[in-house]
């Protein structure tokens, strides 16, 4: 059992990897798939985020719950985190070209990138960045808004209502989400800096 958080921490990482390649398969070979199997491949590519999506919640609770946190599972989760995030946003934009969705989507990749490297120069220099709180609560707004883009993009696969009174509001909920995600990403970003101005400026 004490393995279980970081098996569900694998798994985020294998379902982050089949939502990208559902996407960029159902994208870039539409000329050569039945639209079943189009969908086919976009509904899958969407429960698997959903799922991946999930384990981020149960990986950390289990291992607090079980008493099993691991190093390995400290390095593993944020990685797993990143590559949910990063595959779901390039499999989005593989989907077609979306000004509302474009650039949102490239602020969160430079923030990711970004503090993942300041991390990397700060670990080098022996200064530690805690995560905040606001930080985790920006890893849950991130899924639920990419998740929500996920399905609009999606919403013919599911035989949603394409009625333009039910698809509209849908969709610029999603882009809303998307956006305040985007935001949320940058204030935890310049947090991130001013944490790592702080801590190498009295090394």
């Amino acid at each position: 059992m004490t393995r279980l958080p970081n098996l569900l921490t694998g798994l985020r990482l294998a379902l982050a990897l089949f939502t990208f390649f559902g996407l960029a398969a159902a994208a870039l070979l539409s000329d050569r798939l039945t639209p079943a199997t189009q969908f086919g491949l976009e509904r899958w590519a969407f429960w698997a985020f959903a799922v991946a999506a999930l384990t981020d919640f149960f990986d950390g609770w289990l291992a607090r719950r079980l008493q099993a946190a691991t190093v390995w599972g400290a390095i593993l989760d944020p990685i797993a985190d990143k590559v949910l995030v990063c595959g779901v946003i390039l499999g989005l934009l593989s989907l077609g070209p979306n000004a509302a969705v474009a650039i949102p989507a490239a602020l969160i990749l430079f923030r990711e990138f970004t503090v993942s490297a300041l991390r990397e120069v700060a670990a080098g220099k022996g200064v530690s960045l805690p995560v905040t709180l606001l930080a985790k609560w920006k890893t849950t707004l991130q899924l639920v808004a990419l998740g929500a883009e996920l399905l609009v993009a999606c919403w013919a696969a599911f035989s949603l209502p394409s009625d333009p009174g039910v698809l509209g509001p849908a969709t610029l909920g999603a882009h809303a989400l998307l956006w305040l995600a985007a935001i949320i990403t940058l204030i935890t970003g310049a947090q991130y800096w001013e944490q790592a101005r702080k801590a190498l400026a009295e090394t």
